[in-house]
């Protein structure tokens, strides 16, 4: 990482589809809203999914406003839990993609509120309504929350086209408890090329009641660990425990005198400059390793920076629909130079310059290398870009290099960033997930990235608890606390007022965009000699847990998030709102 102010949240009563998109999307009037008194209630906010703007355009469902008194006009009188039965119900698996079975004992329509995918465009989609006759059974190939073991399926009357959805910041099941707030959606008809099934986009009232249908899931894991190991989260689509394995991997200091200039079995020494031949090393690596993964292409790309040669590291999976939008998912594999290199900064001793950069930033660059093995096959909309940043510690020279020379005719719809996430919740840190740019210190402007955030990680991650305390950490000391100081149990998701990271370099092309990371100035090894994966388990260790399972649950949660947000901003891309 190169190297408070507000916070707050919405309550929006909108009394109508039109209220909601000027007073909540501000597509229009980009109007701002306090700041200072958005806490003051909590936000009623809603489901990630597409409407029409414009005629092509679309938005997202996190900004719908209440819509108080709709809930539970219209009583479901002839149907009941057993309307619905999911046939592989003793056998969900949480985190992965699974083929289910539908089964309808009655005409009814099934809200589904989690990815699935289409039939017809085989892409991923959030959510749908089926209408469904007694005894037809729907096969659908389906992505369920990787870790909350609690899914709900909404059942109505056939032919039901409004919905009633939950709070932002909250699980399903929790909203369970107090349906009442929350918001709604309606089905129309797909949007997409070649899609069949119904998306599902903002609506202005809830239909009444819903049967909900409660399921049980398990999340698969590896045999060969123990929970000390991080067995929990060992498995699945992408799993901690693989970006553990990877950044235990690029930062291996076990002696090898064949294996490179840095005289280690992993890429130690990667910091930036023509004469090191550790750096191109690393280089050569990493191009081999993505062109591995079938991705369409693969591009080292080379800009003349200063004296030196920036140089980054990219994969393409190109777009069947919107090729020229690029969605871009990064992280800087450089380290921080030994400008002032001093042996013993494990003491406490200033100095400048590491081998490893195992935090800093191995571990982003591995989450990237993780999200694009699963994602090389998936047939996305926009053209998906997973970059490894060069020359971040010099100044962001890799990443502002790239964005300032895109192709032409080529946009970035949004850009997704990693860098210094994994000394964080469930350790006894805080873990940063940031959005901006940062318009003004008294509004939210980007309201939409803000819930989409919020709407990931309420349920699918199960965080409602940790979220409710980083709001409250931040409304205390803002930004700089968190990135220094002891907390527990504590996700803060934030409009951050700096952009010490490559997030930087796209917000100032006018791209919304979205990041992680744990410590920072408070973590005593940042840009010294002792940022190791030793370093990294024992920040992480706590009283009830080891720190390898710690670091395992910390970057699972992180690369999910960014997987969550990758494939719903393929779908809707969140416009910046400055």
């Amino acid at each position: 990482m190169h190297g408070q102010g507000w916070y707050a949240a919405l309550r929006i009563m909108c009394s109508s589809f039109d209220s909601l998109i000027l007073s909540c999307i501000r597509l229009n009037t980009r109007e701002s809203l306090p700041k200072t008194t958005q806490f003051k209630h909590k936000r009623r906010l809603g489901f990630d999914m597409h409407i029409p703007v414009q005629a092509v355009g679309l938005m997202f469902l996190m900004v719908l406003a209440p819509l108080s008194g709709c809930f539970g006009q219209n009583e479901v009188q002839s149907l009941g839990e057993s309307s619905l039965t999911v046939v592989e119900s003793d056998s969900l698996q949480a985190g992965m993609w699974q083929s289910i079975t539908l089964d309808a004992n009655a005409d009814l329509a099934v809200f589904i509120p989690y990815f699935i995918q289409d039939p017809g465009s085989m892409r991923a989609q959030n959510g749908t309504v089926l209408d469904m006759n007694s005894g037809e059974q729907v096969s659908v190939n389906i992505l369920l929350p990787p870790r909350n073991d609690k899914v709900v399926f909404f059942v109505g009357e056939i032919g039901r086209v409004d919905w009633p959805i939950r709070e932002a910041d909250e699980s399903w099941t929790t909203w369970l408890e107090n349906p009442n707030s929350g918001s709604a959606v309606q089905a129309v008809e797909n949007q997409d090329t070649s899609g069949m099934w119904p998306w599902v986009v903002p609506g202005n009232q809830s239909g009444g009641d819903v049967i909900s249908l409660v399921l049980e899931t398990s999340r698969p894991f590896r045999a060969d660990l123990t929970e000390e190991n991080g067995v929990g989260a060992s498995d699945g689509w992408v799993n901690g425990r693989d970006v553990y394995d990877w950044v235990d991997f690029i930062t291996d200091d076990t002696p090898c005198a064949s294996c490179g200039a840095d005289g280690a079995v992993g890429y130690l020494d990667r910091w930036i400059g023509n004469a090191n031949p550790s750096y191109e090393h690393a280089i050569t690596y990493f191009e081999g390793v993505m062109q591995g993964y079938g991705l369409d292409r693969v591009e080292v790309h080379r800009f003349q920076s200063n004296t030196a040669w920036a140089v980054n590291i990219c994969g393409y999976k190109d777009g069947s629909v919107y090729p020229d939008e690029w969605l871009i998912f990064g992280a800087h594999f450089d380290i921080a130079p030994p400008v002032a290199y001093t042996p013993g900064a494990e003491s406490g001793i200033p100095g400048y310059g590491t081998r490893q950069g195992a935090y800093d930033n191995a571990a982003g660059s591995s989450m990237v290398l993780t999200t694009a093995s699963v994602l090389a096959e998936f047939d996305a909309r926009r053209t998906m870009v997973f970059c490894l940043w060069s020359s971040e510690e010099e100044g962001l020279w890799g990443s502002r290099s790239f964005a300032n020379d895109l192709p032409d005719g080529v946009t970035v719809s949004n850009y997704l960033n990693l860098d210094m996430a994994g000394v964080n919740y469930p350790g006894d840190y805080a873990l940063s997930v940031y959005l901006g740019p940062d318009g003004t210190q008294e509004a939210i402007d980007q309201a939409g990235m803000y819930y989409l955030a919020e709407w990931i990680g309420g349920d699918a991650l199960d965080l409602g608890y940790e979220i409710d305390r980083g709001r409250e950490a931040w409304l205390e000391g803002g930004e700089s606390p968190l990135w220094g100081d002891i907390y527990e149990d504590t996700v803060a998701i934030y409009e951050s007022p700096t952009a010490r990271s490559d997030h930087d370099s796209f917000q100032n092309i006018g791209v919304a965009t979205l990041g992680w990371n744990g410590l920072v100035d408070g973590y005593p090894c940042y840009h010294r000699e002792c940022d190791t994966m030793e370093t990294l388990i024992d920040y992480m260790g706590t009283d009830n847990s080891t720190g390898v399972n710690n670091l395992v649950h910390s970057w699972d949660i992180v690369t999910w998030w960014a997987v969550y947000a990758f494939l719903h901003m393929d779908q809707t891309p969140v416009p910046n709102e400055l």
